[in-house]
């Protein structure tokens, strides 16, 4: 049988620390994932993810499972082979995927790296 909760404020086992549970699901990451992008991608681990999808060097679709609530959420992420001068950035953004780009800093080369991690905070659907 399921069970439902209803709740307006959290408070920590002393009664003390309040706080709202709109401030808990609005600062809650909605889509996360760690892949290896390199030779066949991989995804290591991910929440709200339904796939990624290679679409060419350092180029990869992020296909979120339960949409965002538009394509104004906010993406942050770090990627990284050895050296260091690894980055990634936004190609397009859609309420159902992201599309990121890696490539090498120092010389605008795309590159497969072989660690990607993204994670996306915003309102779903």
């Amino acid at each position: 049988m399921a069970s439902e909760l209803r709740v307006n404020t959290l408070k920590d086992a002393s009664g003390n620390n309040s706080i709202a549970t709109s401030v808990v699901f609005g600062g809650t990451a909605k889509v996360w994932i760690n892949f290896n992008g390199t030779g066949t991608i991989a995804t290591r681990d991910s929440y709200n993810v339904t796939t990624i999808t290679d679409q060419g060097t350092g180029l990869t679709d992020i296909t979120i499972a339960s949409d965002m609530g538009n394509a104004d959420y906010a993406p942050s992420g770090v990627c990284g082979e050895t050296a260091g001068t690894e980055v990634w950035e936004i190609t397009s953004r859609a309420a159902g995927v992201l599309r990121i780009q890696t490539y090498k800093s120092d010389t605008g080369a795309a590159l497969d790296a072989t660690v990607n991690s993204v994670t996306i905070h915003g309102d779903l659907a």
